[in-house]
C-alpha cells in the first residue's frame, strides 16, 4: 500500500458519511486524427444541486483513476488526458463536511499530503494533460486543474474561485505556489486575496480566460466537442500556448505587498489565512511551474492547511459558511409554506429612497404591479424616477435586456389615491417615517381599501410591531418585514411576528421573502429587534467610551482586532448620526439601564453634522467643528480594555435577547449579524468568538455553542 493510499484511507475512516466523487476513465479518439484521450470525469452522482466535491474517498478514487490512465500512458495507447466534471459543476473542493470532523493536528496534515500527492501525479503523467473547466470550480476544484498542462474554460462558468481565504484556509492543494508562477503575483494575489476577502466574490468563464488561468473559452453549447479539437491541435503542434513573461523580481515583492495591505485593511492582523496564502506566495518567488521546483511550496501550503484546520478562525468561518448556505434557506420557526398566499400586485406606501428601493426590488424579483404612494404628485412622480432610472442603468450594463427593462418599467407606477392604487394589492408594505403615531395612522388608512386577505408589513427598524398594529381591526395581518440599506446588496431580512400575527399572514411573509432572495429569520417583536440591538449596544458602549475621555484613535485601534469591515465612527456616518440617536432613545426607553444615549451624539445630531470625520486634501481626518461640540471626561482606556468592555457588553446583551426569545438560538444571532451588518466569517459572525476568547462564560457564565459547533472538537 502505497504512503498516499494509506494517507486517504486514514481519511476515509474519519469520515464514513462522505459524499464520495467517482472519476470514470472513458477513451476517445480526438479530432485530426490527433490520436487517444483519457478523459477523466469528475462525478457523484447527484445532479447540479449536490456539486462535486473531494474528500479522502473522493481522492482515493481519482488516484486509482490515475493508476489506469498513467500504465495507458506508459503503453503509449492514449496520447493526453484530460479532466472535466458532470454537467454544470466541475468541481467545487474540498468537502468542508469532512474538514469539520478532523480532531488531530496529524490528521489535517494527510489531508493536505493526500491532496497534493495526488494532484502531483497529474502534473507527473508522460502525456500532455488538460482540465475543460465546464462548470462551476472553486478551491480543489481549480486547483486539480492548475496541474494540468492545459486549460479550457466554458463561457457559462457562473462561479470559478479560491474562496478558501475567505472561510480562514489557504488555498492549499497547489493554489498558493502554481497560480502565481502561472498568471503573474498580481493577478494571483487578486484572485487569492482580494477577491476571497470581497465576500468570496466569484469570476465568470471570460474573467478566467482573460486573467491566463484558461488558455481557451468556448460556449457552452458545444464545450466538450470544441475543447477536444483544441486539444487535438495543441497536440499536432497547430496551435502554440503562448503565456506571459512572469516578473520575478520587485513586481513579485509588490505584489505581495498588496496584498498584505488589502488583508490589514479588512481584517487588521486578527485572522492568519490571508498572511499564511501570502507568505506562501512570497516563498515560490523562484520556482518554475516544475512540481519538483514548487515542493517547498506545497509543504509549506500542507503545513498551513494543518494549522488553519485546528484554528478557530476556520471552523468559525465553516460554520458561518454553513448558516447561510443552509440554514438561511430552512428559516427556523417559520410556518408552513403550504399556508401563504399568492402575491400577484404590491404597494408600497412612501417614496422616498428606501421606499423606491423596495419597490425595484419587488418589481425585479416578483415581476408583479407594484404602486407607490405619497402625500403629493412630485413625491410619487420623483419615486418613480428613481426606479426607471436604476432600470436603466441595469440595461446599459448589459444585466437586462431592453425587453426586460420595459417590462419593469410597466410594472411600476405611481398613485395618490391608495384606494385606486392598493385596493387589489395582496401585500403592502410601508416605509415612512419612523415614528409610531406616523405608522399608525398610514395603517388605519390601509385597512380602510385594502382587501380582508393583504398583508401589511413595516419596514420599521426599532418600533413595535405589536402597538404599531394594536389600533386595527385585523392586528394579525400586520408583520414585520425588516430590510437592511442598501437594499440590493444586504441579504438579510428580520421578519417580526407581532403578538396577533397570524401564521397565513407570517407565511405570506416567508414566502415573498424567498422570492426577493433575502436571508430571512424570524424574530420576536422585542425592540430594535436583532442587528440594530446589539449594533446600538455595541455602538453605544463605544460612544460612551469616547464621551469618558478615551481618545477616538485608541477606540478605533481596539476594535480592530475584530477586522469588522468598517470602524464604529465611520459606520455611525453610513448610518446617519440621527438615526444612531432615534435607535438609541428607542432602547433606551426600553432598557435604560443598559442603553444610554449621548449627549455628545445629541449635540452632532443638533448640528447637522454627518458624522465626526471630515476630508482635507483626500486625507479623513477628525472634524475640528465637531470636536468643538463636544465636551469629554478624563477616564482613558487602553485599547485592550476598549475592545474587552465593548465585547463583555455585547456578550451580556446577546445573552439577554436569548433568554427573552428574541430569535431561537445564537445561530439566527450569527446569521443576522454576517447577513445584515456584515460581521466577518472568520468571527462566525459574534457568539463563536465571544466564546473563543472567554467572553461569553465571563458574563454569563456558560458558552453560547455547544463545543465543536464552530470550534475544534474535545
Amino acid at each position: 500500500m502505497s504512503t498516499t493510499t494509506e494517507l486517504l484511507t486514514r481519511g476515509a475512516e474519519l469520515f464514513p458519511g462522505e459524499v464520495v466523487t467517482t472519476a470514470h476513465v472513458r477513451h476517445l479518439d480526438l479530432p485530426l486524427q490527433a490520436g487517444r484521450l483519457a478523459l477523466i470525469t469528475l462525478d457523484n452522482g447527484f445532479d447540479h444541486t449536490k456539486p462535486t466535491t473531494f474528500g479522502p474517498g473522493s481522492l482515493l478514487k481519482l488516484s486509482e483513476a490515475l493508476d489506469q490512465v498513467e500504465a495507458e500512458a506508459a503503453e503509449g495507447t492514449i496520447v493526453g488526458a484530460a479532466i472535466t466534471g458532470k454537467p454544470f459543476i466541475f468541481a467545487v473542493g474540498a468537502d468542508l463536511k469532512g474538514v469539520e470532523l478532523l480532531q488531530e493536528h496529524a490528521d489535517a496534515l494527510a489531508i493536505g499530503k493526500g491532496g497534493h500527492e495526488v494532484f502531483k501525479r497529474i502534473a507527473a503523467l508522460p502525456v500532455p494533460t488538460f482540465a475543460f473547466y465546464n462548470g462551476a470550480a472553486m478551491g480543489g476544484g481549480v486547483e486539480v486543474g492548475l496541474h494540468c498542462d492545459y486549460r479550457t474554460v466554458s463561457a457559462g462558468v457562473p462561479a470559478f474561485s479560491l474562496p478558501e481565504v475567505f472561510l480562514g484556509l489557504v488555498p492549499g492543494w497547489g493554489g498558493c505556489s502554481i497560480l502565481p508562477n502561472l498568471i503573474g503575483p498580481a493577478k494571483a494575489v487578486k484572485v487569492i486575496i482580494e477577491n476571497s476577502m470581497a465576500q468570496n466574490k466569484q469570476l465568470k468563464g471570460k474573467d478566467v480566460f482573460e486573467l491566463g488561468i484558461a488558455d481557451a473559452i468556448f460556449e457552452p453549447a458545444d464545450f466538450l466537442e470544441q475543447s477536444l479539437l483544441w486539444a487535438a491541435k495543441v497536440l499536432k503542434g497547430d496551435v502554440a500556448v503562448e503565456r506571459e513573461a512572469i516578473d520575478r523580481g520587485k513586481a513579485w515583492d509588490d505584489a505581495v505587498a498588496w496584498g498584505r495591505l488589502v488583508a490589514d485593511a479588512k481584517v487588521h492582523g486578527a485572522a492568519p489565512a490571508a498572511y499564511r496564502a501570502l507568505d506562501i506566495i512570497a516563498q515560490v518567488k523562484t520556482a518554475t511551474l516544475n512540481s519538483a521546483d514548487l515542493q517547498a511550496g506545497f509543504d509549506a501550503e500542507d503545513a498551513a492547511l494543518a494549522d488553519l484546520i485546528m484554528g478557530g478562525e476556520l471552523r468559525s468561518g465553516i460554520y458561518a459558511f454553513n448558516l447561510v448556505q443552509r440554514r438561511a434557506k430552512r428559516p427556523v420557526g417559520a410556518p408552513d409554506k403550504s399556508l401563504a398566499r399568492p402575491v400577484s400586485k404590491v404597494g408600497v406606501v412612501g417614496a422616498g429612497l428606501m421606499a423606491s428601493q423596495l419597490a425595484l426590488l419587488f418589481a425585479r424579483r416578483l415581476e408583479v404591479p407594484v404602486v407607490l404612494t405619497d402625500i403629493d404628485q412630485e413625491r410619487v412622480d420623483k419615486g418613480v424616477g428613481y426606479v426607471h432610472a436604476e432600470i436603466d442603468k441595469l440595461l446599459g450594463k448589459g444585466r437586462i435586456g431592453k425587453d426586460k427593462a420595459n417590462r419593469l418599467k410597466g410594472l411600476v407606477s405611481g398613485s395618490l389615491d391608495k384606494a385606486a392604487a392598493f385596493g387589489d394589492a395582496d401585500f403592502v408594505i410601508e416605509a415612512v417615517f419612523e415614528e409610531m403615531g406616523v405608522k399608525q395612522t398610514v395603517f388605519a388608512d390601509l385597512e380602510n381599501v385594502v382587501s380582508p386577505t393583504c398583508v401589511l408589513a413595516t419596514n420599521t427598524s426599532s418600533l413595535s410591531v405589536t402597538e404599531m398594529a394594536s389600533k386595527l381591526k385585523h392586528p394579525e395581518r400586520v408583520v414585520g418585514f425588516h430590510f437592511f440599506n442598501p437594499v440590493a446588496i444586504l441579504p438579510l431580512l428580520e421578519i417580526v411576528r407581532g403578538e396577533k400575527t397570524d401564521d397565513v399572514s407570517l407565511a405570506t411573509a416567508f414566502g415573498v421573502s424567498k422570492k426577493l432572495k433575502k436571508t430571512a429569520v424570524l424574530c420576536k417583536d422585542a425592540p430594535a429587534f436583532v442587528v440594530n440591538r446589539i449594533l446600538t449596544r455595541f455602538m453605544g458602549e463605544i460612544q460612551g467610551i469616547i464621551d469618558e475621555g478615551t481618545p477616538i484613535a485608541t477606540v478605533e485601534k481596539g476594535v480592530e482586532p475584530l477586522g469588522l469591515p468598517m470602524s464604529p465612527i465611520v459606520l455611525l456616518e453610513l448610518v446617519g448620526p440621527a438615526i444612531a440617536l432615534h435607535v438609541s432613545e428607542t432602547l433606551h426607553g426600553a432598557f435604560p439601564e443598559r442603553f444610554t444615549v449621548s449627549e455628545n451624539l445629541g449635540k452632532v445630531v443638533k448640528a447637522g453634522k454627518r458624522g465626526f470625520y471630515t476630508w482635507v486634501d483626500g486625507q479623513q481626518v477628525l472634524d475640528p467643528e465637531v470636536l468643538e461640540l463636544l465636551t469629554f471626561g478624563d477616564t482613558v482606556l487602553t485599547e485592550e480594555q476598549v475592545l474587552g468592555r465593548a465585547l463583555e457588553a455585547v456578550a451580556q446583551e446577546i445573552g439577554l435577547m436569548l433568554e427573552e426569545g428574541v430569535v431561537a438560538e445564537a445561530q439566527d444571532i450569527d446569521l443576522c449579524m454576517i447577513t445584515g451588518a456584515g460581521w466577518p466569517f472568520h468571527l462566525g459572525g459574534i457568539t463563536p468568538y465571544l466564546d473563543r476568547e472567554g467572553i461569553s462564560e465571563r458574563v454569563n457564565g456558560k458558552r453560547f455553542l455547544a463545543p465543536g459547533l464552530a470550534s475544534v472538537p474535545a
